[in-house]
């Protein structure tokens, strides 16, 4: 058999283990998990995932005669696989390794608001190697699973996924702060647990609205919705002309 056909033999094998880890893949991904389970079970099949596709690729090589000499003299070489292994160990697999900690352990899981190296934000996926963080910018911080693993994070929703959304405005002290304070109470009233106080009186009066949530997502929509409400209300007080 020529070194053409081998290597089409090796394709192909390589593309039905594709298939094979995106049907398996598929079929995991249709379960319906409670939230606490979510992150340990995205963690599992990927990791599935990438170990089907890593015994296929190399399985694929095996076809070809060329590169299995190539391969079985490397094998031989305790020397080369230290090598390889310490390298990783260092990096993709301690990466991989601490992913599969904070899996297991959950200091930290999806959907979870989450302060970390001074960003706030909340932890939008777990990968094999790294964990994206998305910040209130709507940008992305990226951190290695062996940091997360072991650096100090602070979590506000470990214990319960409900959040709050809070706004801050500022009342001139001439207007009447009663009378705005009321209003905004009025205003929010049917928002769950909504609270309205003055925080802080530093030359003009500054007006704290805080309101419960599910989720951080629905907080920082519930956020948006009251900077136009409480606006709106402050206008038609004449708190502001």
């Amino acid at each position: 058999m020529s070194f053409w056909h081998r290597l089409i033999i090796a394709g192909a094998v390589f593309l039905a283990v594709t298939v094979i880890a995106r049907i398996v893949d598929w079929r995991l991904a249709r379960r319906t998990l409670p939230p606490q389970a979510i992150t340990r079970y995205r963690v599992l099949r990927r990791s599935i995932t990438a170990a089907i596709l890593v015994v296929g690729f190399f399985s694929a090589l095996l076809v070809i005669p060329q590169v299995r000499a190539i391969a079985g003299g490397l094998l031989a070489s305790s020397a080369v696989l230290g090598i390889i292994v310490g390298f990783a160990s260092q990096t993709t697999l301690g990466n991989f390794v601490a992913g599969l900690m904070i899996a297991i352990t959950q200091p930290v899981r999806l959907g979870d608001r989450v302060t970390y190296g001074g960003e706030t934000g909340v932890i939008e996926d777990i990968g094999l190697t790294y964990t994206f963080i998305r910040t209130s910018d709507e940008s992305r911080l990226v951190v290695p699973n062996q940091k997360l693993a072991s650096d100090t994070i602070r979590n506000s929703t470990i214990r319960s996924r409900e959040s709050f959304a809070e706004v801050t405005v500022q009342v001139p002290l001439s207007a009447d702060l009663g009378a705005a304070v009321d209003g905004l109470r009025q205003e929010v009233a049917k928002e769950r647990g909504a609270v309205v106080y003055v925080s802080a009186l530093n030359g003009s009066a500054t007006v704290t609205i805080r309101a419960g949530a599910a989720n951080e997502d629905q907080a920082q929509q519930l956020e948006r919705d009251l900077r136009v409400r409480i606006q709106g209300r402050l206008r038609a007080a004449g708190v502001w002309g």
